[in-house]
């Protein structure tokens, strides 16, 4: 379709307004869908939609006229609504220069004569907690004007907007754009026999009504076909790159030799869990498979993620490869590596670091291991995918914490060598539904319980003051606490506290304790320094920002206070509290909050009366969204307009299993009533993801 500046009434330079908007064309806007709604129908059956003090009527003028003041210009005007009340509508319009040359007035003027018949939508003046028949108006509209048909007198859509646009001026253009749409006829996507299977609306008809439904129920038959079609598209997607990947085969073969395994299990002290074993046999599978593992592994948070991951890194040391472990964090990064160090300093196995703090002595040395395959594994940040890493035989990569990484560093990633093995870890477990969708062409292994000796971690609100008493009661026993700040410094702009200020103040209440800070913008040495002294117990109460969130492991550590708890989301307050927990003594999380709405105390209680946090990662999808939570929604993965993961579950399963019958007549879409569907399809994912090849 044509670019949207072509619309009638916007042109180029409010073309340059719709930009932020990221819409461009006729096609985005009418894929703009309405943020809310609202009932503007006379006696609107549903007042749902509506918050109190909104009123909406149509009324017959009654008078109009101005009144004198000071400091601002008012217009008033008194109509008579359908029920014979009078209600008084006032207009402020501050006074400026251009007010004493042209009247602001002139247009209410002449819209409101007397008997005209006018729409009205505006807010009751509250005085006193009583709502009279007053109101400040919003919008209005005379009943003779076509455009009212669109602005009230029906389900009214409310848009996100940008500083220059308005909603009455988006629901115009929208009209236009769905009138030009409508001349053009532009083909249903949607194959004809899923349309039929699933008794949904047309894709005209559809569209239409997303933006101006005549009822509530055909707004949610609309949203439902959109959504569906959002969601048959990336699983079509996901399908065909699965069966495109499984054509390909690799060039490698791994056997399992167990001259380092074994020797790494013996020297572990424990035994897997059950469900360890079952997932290392699961990935071992998949490594000796003549097709590349694309796996994701998820599990709670100490269910022992690493240590599955370790064993596949140590077969393919065994058969002569290399391997990449990609954390998100730097602290992440160099825990891993230290964990790592001290697993394997009895096993002829190299393993280094790779940061971006790395210094250019060592960096030059770790680059140089790596392209002569003289280093088996590394463990590193972003730092891995610049383009002067290069690996002589790289086969298996490891990334934790996936959902901060997008898809195009995954595929960066693979960029590195021909074939590679790919195993994704996440610590926010999801429903198998989600799983399909999210990441259609990876298998999924889910650790399902803890090690032993994990023991339930107490959780619940107190005090600062509380709060304090805790924690030197924990560490009068020997005990060992952190203590974690939202910020490194102090904001204008955020009312949390900041690390580095509290940090001093911690001294003073504990002052027959010794304190240590740990922050991101410490040097890598600093950082390792502390992370050290803190597992050794030089140090008694760490006090840190979340950089602690994953990764550190001190089993003599009791108590987490999280501070400013209220401005945590609930994954990162589950991650945090695992910190504790993790020796034989009881432990307790300790949730401080300044500032708690309703789905910050929501969120808080969620955390103390769970640590489950399968249980944990679905109250968080329903308070946040899936691609909130997995990070797609910052890295453009999955950014679904009418469709929600989680609410839409049903019509998730109704696209994965259409998607099978689909592809199982058509694999590359090549029937003449696939063709709308293949077309917007790679549109859709072939520029942006490299998905998938259908020519």
């Amino acid at each position: 379709m044509s670019s949207v500046q072509y619309l009638k009434g916007i042109g180029p330079a409010k073309a340059k307004l719709f930009e932020r908007l990221e819409i461009f064309s006729v096609e985005d806007l009418l894929h703009y869908y309405p943020r809310t709604y609202q009932d503007r129908r006379e006696n609107a059956p549903n007042a749902g939609l509506n918050p109190p003090s909104l009123v909406v009527f149509k009324g017959r003028v009654l008078r109009a006229h101005t009144v004198p003041a000071r400091s601002v210009l008012i217009f008033k005007a008194f109509l008579c609504d359908a029920q014979n009340n009078q209600i008084e509508c006032t207009w402020f319009k501050r006074r400026t220069f251009r007010n004493f040359r042209f009247d602001p007035f002139a247009q209410l003027k002449k819209d409101f004569k007397m008997n005209a018949e006018i729409w009205v939508i505006g807010r009751r003046e509250n005085r006193n907690n009583f709502f009279d028949n007053k109101i400040n108006v919003e919008e209005y509209y005379p009943a003779a004007d076509p455009a009212s048909a669109w602005q009230a007198g029906r389900i009214t859509p409310v848009y996100g907007l940008t500083e220059g646009l308005t909603n009455k001026q988006m629901r115009q253009y929208m009209h236009e754009a769905l009138t030009a749409a409508e001349a053009e006829g532009e083909p249903d996507i949607l194959p004809p026999s899923l349309a039929e299977k699933r008794k949904f609306l047309g894709s005209a008809q559809a569209l239409h009504a997303v933006h101006f439904p005549s009822s509530l129920a055909e707004l949610e038959n609309a949203r439902a076909r959109l959504a569906y079609e959002e969601f048959l598209l990336l699983a079509t997607a996901w399908g065909i790159k699965r069966t495109q990947k499984n054509i390909s085969a690799k060039n490698y073969t791994y056997q399992i030799k167990k001259h380092l395994l074994t020797p790494f299990r013996k020297n572990l002290g424990f035994d897997f869990t059950n469900s360890q074993k079952k997932v290392i046999n699961e990935i071992f599978a998949d490594l000796q498979s003549p097709r590349p593992m694309n796996r994701l592994l998820q599990g709670d948070v100490g269910s022992g993620k690493t240590l599955v991951a370790l064993s596949a890194m140590l077969l393919a040391a065994e058969n002569g490869y290399q391997s990449a472990l990609m954390a998100p964090t730097e602290i992440l990064a160099e825990q891993h590596y230290l964990t790592f160090q001290k697993i394997l300093k009895k096993l002829k196995v190299s393993v280094a670091v790779l940061t971006s703090s790395t210094k250019t002595p060592e960096r030059k040395k770790i680059l140089s291991a790596l392209a002569d395959g003289s280093l088996s594994v590394v463990v590193g940040t972003h730092a891995l995918l610049q383009d002067d890493v290069q690996f002589k035989n790289l086969k298996l990569a490891v990334i934790d914490e996936q959902h901060r990484f997008g898809v195009r560093q995954r595929g960066k990633l693979k960029e590195k060598t021909e074939k590679l093995d790919l195993l994704t870890m996440t610590a926010t477990p999801i429903p198998r539904t989600l799983a399909l969708a999210l990441y259609g062409d990876l298998a999924v292994s889910t650790l399902t319980e803890l090690p032993p000796g994990r023991r339930p971690i107490a959780t619940q609100m107190a005090d600062e003051y509380r709060a304090n008493h805790i924690v030197a009661e924990e560490v009068q026993k020997g005990r060992q606490a952190y203590i974690v700040y939202p910020l490194i410094e102090e904001s204008e702009n955020i009312s949390a506290k900041a690390v580095s200020e509290e940090f001093e103040k911690l001294k003073a209440v504990f002052p027959k304790y010794k304190l240590a800070m740990l922050h991101g913008q410490m040097s890598r040495t600093e950082k390792e320094s502390v992370m050290k002294d803190f597992a050794a117990h030089k140090t008694d109460i760490l006090v840190a920002t979340p950089v602690i969130e994953v990764g550190i492991d001190v089993p003599n550590a009791t108590v987490m206070v999280i501070q400013n708890a209220e401005r945590f989301g609930l994954a990162s307050l589950h991650q945090l509290r695992g910190r504790v927990g993790r020796g034989e003594h009881d432990s307790r999380c300790i949730l401080v909050a300044q500032h708690q709405g309703s789905v910050a105390r929501e969120r808080l209680k969620i955390i103390c009366d769970t640590c489950d946090g399968f249980k944990i990662g679905e109250r968080d999808m329903q308070l946040r969204g899936p691609g909130e939570i997995l990070g797609t929604r910052q890295s453009g993965e999955l950014e679904f307009k009418a469709g929600d993961l989680f609410k839409d579950r049903n019509i998730l399963q109704w696209a994965i299993e259409d998607r099978d019958e689909l592809l199982a007549a058509d694999p590359l879409l090549q029937k003449p009533e696939h063709a709308a569907f293949k077309k917007r399809l790679l549109e859709l994912y072939q520029k942006n993801w490299h998905l998938i090849d259908l020519s």
